[in-house]
């Protein structure tokens, strides 16, 4: 396996330049996408005179340095969407993943679970380290060294989300039982015409919703099943990625997987389902 033969050679093992050069590609397109969503919603107007999100971050910060967030928030917002975009087209693709972490990092200040801002920045400076980030949307095939280290630190990445995540639901007995996602559904079916923007942060299908979301014991022990798949899935992902023969399947299960949970809240998961769907291409040579 090639992973193995890269660590055990000082990461030395030439691989595949384009297939970090495609996920740079795909890092800024998911970027690109999510900068652009964070203009809506309100989030153009964070920090306006007056608003919750300037007092509080008064309250946390201080008045200056609250107003000096405040002052380059917008800027900085147009800047990191028009240098996510550069990335993806690989123009000057180090300059502009500077601009791009940079940009996300400022997340950090004002996001009450920025999970995925820390996905991101740790994926990120992955790419930075990459010796070969490529050019415009050309890619390279002829095998180096250059992005053997980022390409090994990507993956271990990767496998430590998924088994974390996975150790953290089978810890939970509400998750295993499948009463979480019963309840989740439940609980989403009975609320959704009072949500705002609901079909922005919500795309749970209607046949999901009409046979599962009643929270009778038939719902709960549908969404055990989905539960203890979903936890099975997350620890063969990354093996399976690995391996030439499994990684099809593998690529095509986790795709499904994402796309599933990504409908419980589009808007917190796509930039979470996008990068890690989009690492795949770095778990082959």
């Amino acid at each position: 396996m090639w992973f193995f033969e890269a660590v055990a050679s000082g990461f030395q093992y030439p691989t595949d330049p384009g297939r970090i050069q495609w996920f740079r590609i795909l890092f800024g397109t998911v970027l690109t996408a999510r900068f652009a969503l964070s203009f809506g919603q309100g989030g153009w107007d964070r920090f306006a005179p007056g608003s919750l999100s300037l007092h509080l971050a008064e309250q946390r910060f201080g008045p200056r340095p609250a107003h000096l967030l405040a002052g380059v928030y917008r800027p900085a917002l147009i800047i990191r969407t028009i240098a996510a975009l550069t990335l993806a087209a690989g123009l000057a693709p180090r300059l502009s993943l500077l601009i791009v972490l940079t940009g996300t990092a400022m997340e950090l200040l004002y996001l009450k679970s920025p999970n995925a801002v820390r996905y991101t920045l740790l994926t990120g400076t992955c790419l930075l380290l990459a010796g070969d980030l490529g050019h415009s949307l050309t890619i390279e095939h002829d095998p180096s060294t250059a992005n053997t280290w980022a390409q090994c630190l990507i993956v271990l990445i990767t496998t430590d989300i998924y088994w974390n995540s996975a150790w953290q639901k089978l810890r939970s007995p509400q998750f295993r039982s499948g009463l979480y996602l019963a309840q989740w559904i439940h609980t989403y079916t009975q609320v959704r015409d009072q949500l705002p923007h609901r079909r922005f942060q919500y795309a749970v299908p209607g046949l999901i919703r009409q046979h599962t979301g009643n929270l009778t014991h038939r719902d709960v022990r549908f969404w055990h099943v989905v539960a203890i798949t979903a936890i099975a899935a997350e620890i063969a992902l990354p093996p399976a990625l690995l391996i030439a023969q499994t990684m099809p399947y593998a690529v095509a299960a986790g795709i499904t997987m994402h796309a599933a949970f990504t409908c419980l809240k589009p808007r917190q998961l796509v930039t979470f389902s996008g990068l890690t769907t989009g690492t795949y291409t770095v778990f082959a040579t």
